[in-house]
This record gives C-alpha cells, structure tokens and sequence, in this order.
C-alpha cells in the first residue's frame, strides 16, 4: 500500500503521474529511447518544453507580457537572480520577513544592493503573516513569500501597490486563484506542489527587464533565458516532463479553481481536529494559517509522542515531523495530497484522544 507522504518536500505527486513518468524513463513515446536520454534539442523533447510553458500559462491565466521559464537551482538561486535583475544600481528594494526562506532571500539580495525590510515576524518565531506596513514608491520591488513551509504561515491577500511584486510561491503556487499578472516575477521551486526536486518554475514580466544598468552573467540573466526558451543550458529534462503530467493531472481535475476548493476542504478537516482534539494545538496565528502546511504541537510530549508517532506510522503516514527550528508535527497538504490521507490522520488524532 503506498504511504500518505506529508513531506514538505519533495512531495506527494498523484500515482498515476509517477507511473507516467515511470513508463517514460523505460521508453518516451514509443521512441526506443528513455526519456533521460533523449537530446534536449530532439523534437519530442521541445513539444515537451513547448507544452509546459503554455499549459503554465493557461493555468494561471498569464498575459503575453509575462513569460515561463524552467529553470535551475531552486528558489535559492532565485534569491539573488530577483535583485540582479529588479534592482537598479544605486536604487533600493523592499523586502518582508515572514519565515526563514523570506529571511534567506533578504540575506542574498543585501549581497546586490540595499534592502529595506519594511516589518519583520521574526520576534514572534515567525507565527503570523506581517500587516499594516507602508510601502516607500521608490523601491525597485516588494519581494514577499507567499507561504511559509517552516511555520504554516500564509498570505491570504497581497498589498495593492503600484510597486512592483516579486513572490517566492514555492509552496502554494496554483494552489489557490489569484491574479498572477500583478506579479512582476514570480518564482517556485516545483518539489513542493508542481512536480518533482530538479527544476523552478519561473514567471516574469519581460517588459520590465533590462532596466537596472547591470552587466549580468548569461545564466543569470532573465532575458537570455527566455530568449533561448528555458534551453540557454541543458534542462533537466526528467523534472519539466513530470511537471507537465502533473499540470495536465491538474488541468484534468479542474484546474487551480477547483484545487483550491479540494484544498480547503482538506484544511478545514485537519485544522478543525487540531482545535477540537484537547491533546492538541496549533502553531500560528489561526488568521494566517497555511492552507499547505499545517503544523501543530501535542500538549504532553512527553506523555503522548511516542504512542503517537507509532500509531500514524502504523497508519502508513510519513513525512510529518515538524521543522527542526519549530518543533511538533507539519502535515504538508498539497494539491496531490488525497482527502483519504488526511482523514487518516484526522482518524489517527481522534484514536489518540480515546486510548490516551
């Protein structure tokens, strides 16, 4: 029986994705080749890349001005690839520090130039979403983290600015609708909740690039990856083709509309255990809660965690010890995630309280 895999990341993808792509490492097409080896310049390959980036675009609704790109080195790279490109020389950006990755790309972005972090959860080990901040017009951008996997923290809404946005949706990206063309850069790791550990997902305003004064190394320059179509350099190309299967597994059960009402009911399930069940606690502020990441405390460790460990291990979960940093349990609830999997552990919670 396969396991419910509520891994922050890599995560769960749908099995039929897996025994897609499984079937295509064995023989891509009907080809008599694997699909990872393949040239990354073959015809099968560039209807591969071709596909990915309009069904990117479909899903989320883009504009012809914002382009997709695959690319490398995770949001990390995207850190500095974001200032490198956004921030003009001498001028500023802003940045808000809502988790550890928001506090990675503000360490990263001071490297290029002055950031200005306009409010900070940081004191408050990072339990709520920061509001209520005032946005200088002379920024180059707003860099924002969408969710935060490390806390379970979330933002519900996005500031309405003529600044420019940047976003890390790492872990929430096409889980939920929104209007992605207000977003001048949009950057994702897909190992959380659009494919597998290998490539980014990248969404850029072209219009607005080429404008910070900067002579830019090739691979970190947006403009030549889109001139060379995601291919500036060899793609991973076992990571864009399983993100495209579960883009079209997406687009085949509704869409990011009806992922995002999948994704809620899963939520509200799971949260609703967690403020019922008197063994348990929530980790943040209930109005910021992550609608992926859903972390919680037992309020008698020492009494409860080892029986509890047991009982969803024995229920086939994995994947649900909390951050190092926070501690207690994270149960990551992505689009791939099935409803069964949370009721087991919503079945697991609720065992624990009778026999405990």
């Amino acid at each position: 029986m396969k396991k419910f895999n509520f891994s922050a990341g890599p995560s769960t993808l749908p099995e039929e994705v897996l025994q897609q792509a499984s079937e295509a490492i064995l023989d891509l097409n009907k080809s008599g080749l694997s699909l990872i080896e393949i040239s990354h310049r073959s015809k099968d390959f560039v209807a591969i890349m071709d596909e990915s980036r309009a069904l990117v675009k479909k899903l989320m609704k883009l504009d012809d001005d914002h382009e997709v790109l695959f690319l490398q080195g995770g949001a990390s790279l995207q850190f500095l690839m974001a200032p490198l490109n956004f921030l003009k020389k001498g001028s500023k950006a802003a940045y808000i520090d809502s988790g550890n990755f928001a506090s990675a790309s503000i360490k990263e972005a001071k490297k290029i130039g002055v950031i200005d972090v306009l409010a900070s959860s940081k004191e408050a080990n990072y339990t709520y979403i920061p509001k209520n901040y005032e946005i200088p017009l002379d920024v180059d951008y707003l860099h924002l983290t969408s969710n935060n996997t490390v806390y379970g923290t979330e933002m519900h809404d996005f500031p309405e600015t003529s600044v420019p946005l940047v976003c890390d949706m790492s872990s929430d990206i096409l889980s939920k609708e929104l209007n992605f063309n207000k977003f001048a850069l949009i950057y994702a790791g897909a190992q959380k909740n659009i494919g597998p550990a290998g490539v980014t997902l990248v969404i850029v305003n072209k219009t607005l690039l080429g404008k910070t004064g900067r002579d830019l190394p090739s691979y970190l320059d947006y403009q030549v990856h889109i001139s060379k179509e995601s291919m500036a350099n060899t793609p991973p190309v076992f990571a864009i083709y399983t993100t495209l299967l579960n883009l079209k597994w997406l687009e085949k059960q509704g869409g990011v509309s009806a992922a995002a009402e999948r994704n809620k009911i899963k939520a509200d399930l799971l949260y609703g255990e967690v403020d019922r069940n008197p063994l348990f606690r929530g980790v943040c502020e209930k109005v910021d809660r992550s609608l992926m990441n859903v972390c919680f405390f037992l309020n008698d460790e020492e009494k409860l965690k080892e029986k509890f460990d047991k009982m969803w291990k024995d229920s086939n979960i994995v994947g649900i010890g909390g951050y190092r940093t926070v501690g207690g349990y994270r149960a990551s609830i992505y689009n791939a995630m099935p409803l069964e999997g949370v009721q087991t552990l919503v079945n697991v919670m609720k065992e624990l309280e009778k026999t405990a």
